[in-house]
């Protein structure tokens, strides 16, 4: 697995650091962030938070949530790929139970909440559902978003305590002294 990340990180650096594209200068603005190597490193905490975001962003119905993914976990300094592959979550294959699964939860949830769903976005009946709306589909969309993210962080922690080799905890950085260290001259009298 290391060696397969290794190869996707090294092509992924080398298609962002492309000759064409490099004298731009928002496309510099995007890049010059994006190359820091602790975005791109695998430890226990940034894949955890990548997952999260990622996973968040792939349960919202968006077209470009690949893209929104890898700003937030650049944003948010977290593990990029990871951010970026688990949006792939949501794909033509899995969508269609996603969005029922979606649709169920902001059903419940409108009913639990006894909040009605606004009629100027139109409703439709779908048996052994419900009525649904986009309002409905949108809350279990957030939800479900939610709910996935937060599941992130304790699935990524028990997997590095159940095998700890494969994703370490950074290591602690030495302080750093901010303020320089005051040399105290004699003065003769």
């Amino acid at each position: 697995m290391k060696r397969k990340y290794l190869w996707m990180v090294r092509r992924a650096y080398r298609a962002l650091r492309h000759p064409k594209l490099r004298h731009r200068e928002w496309w510099k603005k995007l890049t010059v962030p994006l190359m820091q190597r602790e975005l791109w490193k695998p430890c226990r905490d940034t894949v955890a938070g990548g997952l999260a975001i990622g996973l968040f962003f792939g349960m919202i119905p968006l077209i470009p949530q690949t893209l929104v993914a890898a700003i937030a976990a650049m944003k948010f300094r977290v593990n990029v790929p990871f951010a970026v592959a688990a949006t792939w979550l949501s794909n033509p294959i899995t969508n269609v139970g996603i969005w029922w699964l979606q649709l169920w939860i902001g059903n419940r949830l409108q009913d639990f909440l006894k909040i009605s769903a606004p009629e100027m976005l139109g409703t439709l009946v779908i048996p052994g559902l419900g009525t649904v709306n986009a309002a409905t589909f949108m809350l279990g969309a957030t939800v479900s978003g939610i709910v996935f993210g937060m599941l992130a962080f304790p699935l990524v922690h028990l997997f590095s305590a159940v095998m700890p080799h494969h994703l370490p905890r950074l290591p602690k950085r030495n302080g750093v002294r901010i303020i320089p260290a005051v040399s105290r001259r004699s003065s003769e009298s």
